[in-house]
């Protein structure tokens, strides 16, 4: 039979915690493989994937749509695709809202909210058996010319019927295939995944779990055999309408902090030059001098101004309120972050490169860590908000990943074995054992390594492993923008209270370009602080960081008699 040209519209990566069986890379490649015209990724109320999903589009040659699945207050299932920039910018705004108007986790979306009808986006209706003329007319009002019925045939004995049924429904059909996983072996995973979320084991879930193993990316020959073709074309139709690709995302940094007159350019030498001067009343010394027109023009080079001036407004701020911060790691090798304040170690003392910093060939931007006190970094994250509100800026997400001990309890329990056999079994692995289940171990844990179950669960662990289990937040790493920075990537609420994260980990803001700002803490920096002030009290003077006397021979002297309890 001849393969027609198709689609996929509809399809969930394992972004969609614990309902995807599948990486983004995976389903992208397999599409890839399969000769599709384009897969849209849909994660549910989310685009946490669509990055990594990009690069393997990028590396196979496929055309990646990206949208979201969303599942209303009212039980009303709708898919919504980017058509163009301005639809991406509306879709990740309608998910940080839905993000934002629920705890952690969860999304909370009515009709009200998709008001305005998203007119830069097309969207799908995913009906269900109950599916009603009165939503058929919402939909179509609410989204005129841009909106059809997602028809899912799955071999679950009414697919006839079900076709039927959704024409009657007075609005456009087209192909979908509710995609949860690239490939029928993924089958198995996906009931697991299933049952783990739902709390039980595959036997408690099964009234809930898929009937068959339909929700993979299908060979274009069978999707002929199942649908009508017409419905296989309209998806080329609406795939064609939907050009928007995520390199044009425009990243800026912001611009209030360089005064009228000046561009980030000349500010960042006139904030250089100033602390040159403090730190050198003398005279700045021909070595640092050098040193920092050279960093200078590299930086004008690479346009890297704004992240530093960024950087320059949190230590100015910390310090404006007595909050201790010191720039670490590699930002010491530099003369610009000495003359600003972001470091108190001065380079021109030693021989550092500053190509470990920020390097041409490299092509990576600078990565400024500053740690701040401990007790008081929270400020440091408040005045973060308040200054650029919380539409513009938030903390970057972590992935947090199945690693061997959490594959093998949450798979455990998924497969029968008792909450107190699944605890057992977790504790005798460590990370380092990469999920391969040794049979001594096994035993250790008082099961046997020759039971069917305990196979089967290796297999399982191995392939979970590295799963995304959720987002959390990363320790400090802030990303600022000029313009909506919810317009780039959604924004959801975070565990801790007055914190909101991306749903972007620090990879996926290298691949598109975003830069993050670190702000840290260090509890040996509060340490030093009431040290500092201990000292200035007890001896009248005005010690820093900066200006502690350097290389001290009665701290090397207290370090050769190993006399160093109580010190840093």
């Amino acid at each position: 039979m001849n393969a027609p040209d198709y689609a996929e519209l509809h399809c969930l990566s394992n972004f969609s915690f614990l309902r995807g069986a599948s990486h983004p890379q995976e389903l992208v490649q397999r599409a890839a493989a399969l000769g599709y015209s384009a897969l849209a990724i849909t994660d549910e109320c989310s685009v946490a994937g669509v990055v990594r999903a990009h690069l393997a589009a990028k590396e196979g040659g496929l055309r990646l749509i990206i949208g979201s699945e969303f599942r209303l207050d009212d039980g009303t299932h709708l898919v919504v695709l980017a058509m163009d920039a301005t639809g991406y910018g509306d879709l990740c705004q309608l998910i940080t809202r839905g993000r934002r108007q629920a705890e952690k986790g969860r999304y909370s979306l009515s009709r009200s909210d998709l008001a305005a009808g998203l007119p830069h986006c097309l969207v799908l209706w995913v009906p269900d058996a109950g599916a009603d003329a009165a939503t058929a007319a919402w939909v179509r009002g609410t989204f005129p010319a841009r909106a059809w019925v997602a028809v899912e045939l799955h071999l679950e004995g009414d697919d006839r019927a079900k076709l039927e049924r959704l024409r009657a429904l007075g609005l456009p059909l087209v192909a979908a295939g509710d995609v949860h996983m690239h490939a029928r072996e993924r089958r198995r995973l996906q009931d697991t995944v299933t049952a783990i979320r739902l709390g039980k084991s595959i036997l408690e879930a099964r009234a809930e779990l898929f009937p068959n193993a339909e929700r993979h990316l299908r060979r274009r020959e069978r999707l002929a055999q199942l649908y009508p073709p017409e419905l296989l074309a309209e998806s080329l139709r609406l795939a064609a309408r939907c050009r928007f690709d995520l390199d044009e995302i425009r990243y800026q940094y912001p611009k209030e902090l360089v005064p009228e007159g000046h561009t980030p350019e000349s500010w960042l030498r006139v904030l250089t030059e100033e602390g040159a001067a403090g730190r050198w009343p003398e005279g700045t010394p021909e070595k640092a001098r050098k040193q920092m027109e050279h960093e200078l023009a590299l930086i004008a080079e690479l346009k890297y101004e704004s992240y530093f001036l960024t950087v320059h407004d949190l230590v100015r701020h910390a310090r404006s309120v007595g909050i201790l911060c010191q720039g670490r790691g590699s930002a010491a090798n530099s003369v610009v972050c000495f003359c600003l304040g972001i470091t108190e170690l001065d380079p021109a003392r030693s021989n550092l490169l500053f190509e470990r910093f920020i390097s041409r060939e490299r092509q990576e931007p600078p990565d400024i860590d500053v740690d701040f006190e401990h007790e008081r970094r929270e400020e440091v994250i408040q005045y973060i908000y308040r200054k650029y509100g919380r539409e513009r800026t938030a903390i970057a997400a972590t992935v947090i990943s199945y690693r061997p001990r959490s594959a093998v309890r949450d798979v455990a329990r998924a497969l029968g074995l008792s909450l107190a056999q699944a605890e057992r079994l977790a504790e005798v692995y460590q990370w380092w054992d990469d999920g391969k289940m040794d049979a001594a171990k096994v035993r250790e844990a008082g099961l046997d390594p020759a039971s069917p179950v305990i196979a089967q669960l290796a297999g399982l662990v191995g392939t979970l492993l590295g799963f995304p289990r959720h987002l959390s937040q990363h320790v400090g790493g802030f990303v600022i923008s000029h313009a909506r920075l919810d317009r780039l990537v959604p924004i959801e609420n975070a565990a801790m209270a007055e914190r909101t994260v991306i749903q972007w980990d620090k990879d996926d803001l290298d691949a598109v370009g975003l830069l993050k700002v670190d702000v840290l803490a260090l509890g040996m920096l509060t340490a030093l602080r009431r040290m500092l002030d201990s000292v200035n009290k007890l001896r009248d003077s005005r010690l820093t960081l900066a200006t502690i006397p350097a290389e001290d021979k009665d701290v090397y002297a207290m370090i050769q008699k190993a006399d160093t309890l109580g010190t840093f």
